[in-house]
């Protein structure tokens, strides 16, 4: 384990913290094989761990996994041969298949495992005493861990035990996360509840809803003051993603020494007047909505009342002006792509 101090408060391991021959005679069944269950699958198998694909009756990725050399069974097939199940169904799906297909094959000394906190934090699914209950969730989509992987390294992961029936259940889980490439890069011991609420809160105030809403207000902002919109999208859009990378390679500071003194001045003077008090309380706000549940208990009955207010939204965000500026520009840089198919392309879409 990496040494602690002062800054670093977690649980860090690697590689040589980890006991693989916990899972060499395990048998894993990964249900789905959408992003993450692709590249867990693919992962574990060129580990040399005995996995199976776990997938609906008539599911179209049954065929690619297959022609990936990996055996495919029904979900109930796939979790009765195995000993630890891995559930990668989206979140709104995985109660029902859990209490249908899951459940009812679990044995004494079963594990299941889970590369999200959702469904065990909000009480949707309650496995049975007798199982160990873990998490292996890598920080990157499925198309980066499998491709980490192959290239000899692996995307950090959070772990964590929910409830350890086996008494060895840490060990398991690290062993997992080691097969699928996450110790080589570090794997960080969490909380179920620690990984949810944070994971949640991250894609709601910054990584999907902070950053989309903040692009598109700019954006807006200046073609309303009567700029161009291409001008716009190359300033609010397109440029973000130099900013970010700087960030992920070196930081906030590291990007800041990287741009020039003017945009430095201005991010460090006019930055906090976009996030003020108003915008930090109303983090707060959302934040709070995660940690009592009201968000989940509005997503899953937003899922099973057909996703109405869910597909309005999503076709005003496709309808807006800057995806349709976006579009000709981007087809006029057809390096951005080049070489690259579409996530739903290389992992089958969900299993």
């Amino acid at each position: 384990m990496a040494d602690t101090d002062d800054i670093i408060k977690a649980t860090i391991y690697y590689e040589s913290d980890v006991d693989r021959s916990v899972i060499d005679d395990r048998r894993v069944a990964v249900l789905g094989y959408g992003s993450q269950g692709h590249a867990h699958a693919l992962n574990l198998s060129d580990s040399g761990v005995d996995v199976r694909v776990g997938l609906r009756d008539g599911s179209g990725s049954k065929a690619k996994a297959e022609a990936s050399g990996l055996a495919v069974d029904s979900i109930a097939g796939a979790v009765a041969a195995a000993d630890v199940i891995m559930m990668l169904m989206p979140d709104t799906e995985m109660a029902a298949v859990y209490s249908e297909h899951v459940e009812p094959n679990l044995a004494p000394g079963d594990a299941v495992f889970f590369a999200h906190g959702f469904n065990i934090r909000f009480d949707l699914i309650s496995p049975p005493d007798f199982v160990d209950v873990c998490m292996v969730a890598p920080k990157g989509p499925g198309h980066l861990v499998r491709r980490t992987y192959e290239e000899g390294g692996g995307v950090p992961c959070l772990v964590a035990v929910e409830q350890d029936a086996s008494g060895s259940a840490l060990a398991l889980a690290l062993a997992y996360a080691d097969a699928i490439g996450g110790a080589r890069a570090g794997v960080i011991e969490t909380t179920f509840t620690e990984e949810t609420e944070t994971d949640l809160f991250g894609e709601q105030a910054v990584l999907c809803g902070g950053t989309t809403a903040l692009v598109q207000a700019a954006f807006e902002t200046l073609v309303d003051a009567g700029y161009q919109p291409e001008v716009a999208y190359f300033e609010c859009l397109h440029e973000l993603k130099l900013i970010v990378d700087l960030m992920y390679e070196e930081g906030i500071a590291g990007m800041r020494y990287s741009v020039s003194d003017t945009a430095e001045y201005g991010d460090l003077t006019r930055g906090p007047r976009i996030v003020n008090d108003a915008v930090r309380a109303e983090m707060g706000r959302i934040l709070a909505e995660v940690q009592n549940g009201s968000f989940a208990a509005e997503w899953v009955a937003e899922s099973r009342s057909g996703r109405e207010n869910f597909h309005r939204l999503e076709a005003a965000g496709h309808d807006h002006a800057i995806e349709k500026v976006g579009g000709v520009l981007r087809s006029m840089m057809p390096w951005i792509s080049a070489g690259k198919a579409s996530v739903k392309e290389a992992s089958g879409g969900q299993g």
